[in-house]
């Protein structure tokens, strides 16, 4: 069924492609799910997945390239071909799936065992099936949410956090967190690993054995640091009922710092605090990127002109105070974040704070 859904994908990108040089304008959602339905009924192949699914890879396609339309100027590419064994995934709405109870579940015409992580609370909306780069298939469950929880302070503790190279996260308070950063520990496994694949002849058996080992180490250290993502968010909310962080341009501190950005992976990290702090009926409370955190003094709220990346630590001209960098960054996003959370018991909670 994913291989089948990777290739309506490359015909859809296809027709579009071709109809733009023909006609010089997007090929609309609604004539495309109309012609590959058409399509469908003359190829047995394509039966094999549901109507909604091919309903689903047309309206990526057209999210996909809509984005690209908003987002032109700034180098978005617009959708492409995919390698269909490299296809990942495709997704069933209303229709097209059934759980028979326990741990089973009929997809079209076959029913199929799977392992419930846990149990299914609330209406089914979608059904997604994803298939991992060793072959694995993963089923993703999106269902209706219960009524939202009301957020509850039981520590009274609000605190900032400040995200840096160096140190993973300087918290308000003084204490710091380190990342292990687990690519760079694992680094000299990959590159034995990747030497070992790129030896071997392409198409053999053996290339497709050391391309899988490739791909464990790989998930191996996403595994690692997913788990200890979990770990660190739910210490921090079990610490702290408001999290103050700083909105950051990951894309561009990519294309800066490479590899190290990614091997932090804070944009993940966030993810799965905002979910626990949901949960936890805590609050994520996000300043400004633009706001000048490390330049503006936390005693005094003096703002320097300018402050190099090399600089760690800075004296105020005006007060004379010594800052520093990531100390006083993470104080300043505290103090803006309790600004805007506006909660009297939180402030009571917290040290006078002087900007």
């Amino acid at each position: 069924m994913i291989n089948a859904s990777g290739i309506m994908y490359n015909h859809c990108i296809a027709l579009h492609r071709r109809y733009y040089k023909m006609w010089g304008k997007h090929l609309a959602c609604g004539k495309l799910q109309s012609h590959i339905a058409k399509l469908r009924k003359r190829n047995p192949f394509w039966q094999s997945v549901g109507s909604q699914a091919v309903q689903d890879i047309c309206q990526r396609i057209e999210k996909a390239y809509q984005l690209f339309f908003k987002h032109h100027k700034a180098c978005v590419r617009p959708p492409g071909f995919k390698k269909v064994k490299k296809y990942k995934s495709f997704t069933l709405k209303q229709a097209g799936y059934k759980f028979l109870g326990g741990n089973r579940v009929k997809i079209g015409p076959l029913a199929y065992q799977f392992w419930k992580s846990r149990e299914i609370e609330g209406t089914v909306k979608t059904l997604t099936i994803k298939r991992t780069p060793l072959g694995e298939l993963f089923m993703v469950i999106v269902v209706d949410t219960v009524d939202e929880s009301e957020i509850k302070f039981e520590t009274g503790k609000i605190a900032g956090f400040d995200f840096g190279l160096k140190t993973f996260l300087t918290c308000s308070d003084g204490s710091k967190i380190e990342s292990p950063q687990f690519l760079k520990q694992s680094l000299n496994t990959i590159k034995k690993a990747s030497r070992q694949h790129s030896k071997k002849l392409k198409g053999s058996a053996n290339r497709e054995r050391a391309r899988k080992n490739l791909v464990r180490k790989y998930e191996d250290i996403s595994n690692a640091r997913r788990d200890w993502f979990w770990k660190l968010a739910h210490d921090l909310t079990n610490r702290f009922d408001v999290l103050c962080f700083e909105t950051l341009n990951l894309k561009g501190m990519q294309r800066l710092w490479g590899r190290k950005i990614s091997d932090l992976a804070f944009g993940e990290f966030l993810q799965i605090l905002e979910w626990i702090a949901k949960k936890k009926s805590k609050q994520v409370v996000y300043v400004d990127q633009w706001y000048p955190s490390s330049k503006t003094c936390y005693h005094c709220g003096y703002v320097l002109e300018k402050l190099d990346l090399s600089v760690r630590e800075w004296r105020c001209p005006s007060c004379q105070s010594v800052n520093g960098r990531d100390d006083n960054a993470a104080k300043n996003i505290c103090a803006v974040g309790a600004s805007t959370v506006g909660l009297d018991d939180v402030r009571r909670a917290m040290p006078a704070i002087v900007v």
